[in-house]
């Protein structure tokens, strides 16, 4: 078992990870770790992720509350976020939120990540549905994130970022990698005249692979062939991952031409 000084110092690592891929500019993004019931770790506010050391690392109770922070730190005003994910997940020992350039994309552009293009993010993800928009270090966000908790380890955050959350910290870094991914993929092959997605028969059957191998957390093979009505996935139904009402295909074709426009500006492509 970890210390706290060395989950402190993994934090740090994995700060270091998510600012060095770009997924964080400036002091953006947050990230937390339970130690038990009552006692989590977690990044201080305004403080760049790729430049931490242990001491910057505060320690807050499950409401948030200061527990130990050194002087000129406190901790990350997003915490509230973090704590609702705990609350409502028992089996969730960290929390990751970032910026990453395209999942934030498809989130700013109102398009939840539903589409299955790839095994591996069919196994890992299944879909990651969004939040709806809450203003930063309120409690609109935690109450937008709260309905979607209980089914994905994974949601993007409308007009935000992205949050991942695991058993681990470095399980929750590595959703957070791998919805980056999904959406970079997604973002490509619609550039290429659009995806060719899996089958509902090609999704199911990597669901049933999923479950044979017993992997922990929340996810659609799990829930959706007992309450979707009959459906195989929330990647073909759809229940909670549907985009806000009023957006129709035609909507979409222009977010994500304008949404593609402006990444492009971003990478100076």
């Amino acid at each position: 078992m970890l210390s706290e000084f060395e989950i402190k110092k993994e934090i740090c690592d994995i700060g270091k990870r998510i600012y060095d891929k770009g997924m964080v500019a400036a002091n953006d993004g947050n990230i937390s770790v339970k130690l038990n019931d009552n006692e989590f770790l977690c990044t201080p506010t305004g403080v760049s992720k790729g430049f931490m050391t242990p001491e910057y690392i505060c320690k807050v109770d499950k409401n948030g509350n200061v527990l130990q922070a050194n002087k000129g730190f406190k901790p990350s005003s997003e915490i509230k976020m973090h704590m609702r994910v705990y609350q409502e997940r028992p089996d969730i020992q960290s929390v990751v939120h970032a910026h990453p350039m395209y999942a934030t994309g498809f989130a700013i552009a109102g398009i939840p990540l539903t589409q299955p293009i790839m095994p591996e993010a069919v196994i890992s993800l299944g879909c990651v549905p969004i939040a709806e928009y809450g203003t930063p270090s309120t409690m609109e966000i935690p109450d937008a994130v709260s309905k979607y908790l209980p089914y994905f380890d994974a949601v993007l955050l409308e007009n935000h970022g992205a949050l991942t959350y695991a058993d681990s910290l470095l399980a929750a870094y590595h959703k957070m990698e791998s919805v980056e991914f999904y959406a970079k993929l997604l973002y490509i092959s619609r550039q290429l005249g659009g995806p060719k997605e899996l089958s509902d028969s090609q999704v199911e059957r990597l669901y049933e692979i999923r479950r044979s191998f017993g992997l922990k957390g929340k996810h659609p093979a799990d829930i959706c062939l007992k309450n979707k009505e009959g459906k195989i996935s929330c990647h073909s139904c759809n229940a909670v991952t549907q985009p806000p009402s009023g957006k129709n295909e035609k909507d979409y074709g222009q977010l994500v031409s304008e949404i593609t426009k402006k990444v492009m500006e971003e990478l100076n492509l």
